[in-house]
């Protein structure tokens, strides 16, 4: 919370004040599904454009009741580029909490717009069968932001916008359906596009994580959306070891930033995102040469290159020498009476 609460600041220049209306509501405001069925419902956001007002923080609590249960969150088209915590399911107590923005600012749809460009996030919720026994009185479901939720002005003061929530109802009929209606697995079959393009950003800071190297990472989905990001390093000394696409490669489930194992940065790195459907875009990074620094196995690898390359250098300059000698010698042949004597004279 603590960190949550200064991640938000951080958007801030002073305390928040109380300015013009902002609102929050889900669309649809109501819908009626069958025993088994899934609805989604969007979390959208309105600025009051006639007083010019631009937002960049919303901290949103939503509750919702026991009978319906939430089972997924895509925020594919979520307007949202920086998020402190991504809508996070709370079952214990029955809410959904999110924080995050746009640094910008965001100012309302454009005039003439017909896209519902105003969406923070989607939630899946879907309607639970009908229980065996007993009387059933869970004929609706409300899903509704709580008073603590807020929204701050793109003013650099941090101004707390008076807020106006709108919430949903959703009918839940007594009967099963012919067919199980779930437009959310349809949409997850649907999807086959793999995330966006992204790159990796190795970043230093004397303060974060120690002065330890991290790196930062971000990307999209449009169609289902961000499922999670792992993380892999793979030593440059021991590319054999595996294959990032391996079954065996020990990937890390993480989130940006990530800091590294290797602060030597003598490996490549790898981040890949997965998006709702499991379709997945990998980056690479391998830190530049100027940045690494030796590890003992890799002192030891040069100590014993360097003694392989002495001794061969020894052994091909015996071996010049002993050319050269033998080039300066020649043999001498000395007959007396019957017997011939041969030796050797330097010239």
């Amino acid at each position: 919370m603590v960190l949550r609460s200064a991640l938000l600041f951080a958007f801030f220049l002073v305390g928040p004040m109380v300015a013009q209306a902002a609102s929050l509501y889900m669309d649809p405001s109501s819908a009626t599904i069958n025993r088994g069925d899934s609805v989604s419902v969007n979390i959208r956001v309105d600025t009051d454009e006639a007083a010019g007002e631009c937002i960049n923080v919303i901290d949103g609590v939503i509750s919702y009741s026991d009978s319906i249960v939430p089972v997924d969150i895509s925020l594919g088209q979520s307007i949202f580029s920086v998020w402190v915590e991504e809508p996070t399911i709370n079952e214990a107590d029955n809410t959904i909490t999110f924080a995050g923005g746009i640094p910008n600012g965001y100012c309302g749809r454009i005039a003439g717009d017909p896209r519902l460009t105003n969406t923070i996030a989607t939630l899946i919720f879907r309607s639970p069968g009908l229980q065996v026994g007993g009387e059933d009185d869970r004929n609706s479901a409300r899903i509704e932001f709580t008073d603590d939720s807020a929204v701050y002005l793109n003013d650099g003061r941090g101004t707390r916008a008076s807020l106006q929530t709108f919430g949903t109802t959703i009918t839940l009929n007594d009967t099963i359906g012919r067919g199980i209606d779930d437009e959310w697995l349809d949409a997850v079959a649907a999807d086959e596009q793999a995330p966006n393009a992204f790159s990796i950003q190795l970043e230093r800071d004397e303060i974060a994580f120690d002065g330890n190297y991290f790196i930062t990472f971000s990307t999209s989905d449009k169609q289902t959306g961000i499922s999670h990001y792992e993380v892999l390093e793979e030593p440059l000394t021991d590319l054999a070891r595996f294959t990032w696409s391996g079954t065996d490669a020990p990937w890390i489930r993480t989130r940006s930033p990530y800091v590294l194992q290797d602060q030597t940065l003598n490996s490549t790195i790898f981040v890949r995102a997965i998006d709702k459907a499991g379709n997945e875009y990998v980056a690479r990074l391998v830190p530049d040469s100027d940045l690494r620094t030796a590890t003992p196995e890799k002192a030891a690898y040069y100590g014993i290159m360097i003694a392989v390359g002495a001794v061969l250098i020894a052994l091909i300059v015996t071996g010049i020498v002993i050319v050269i000698r033998r080039r300066r010698t020649k043999v001498v042949t000395e007959e007396s009476d019957d017997s011939v004597y041969e030796y050797e004279a330097d010239e």
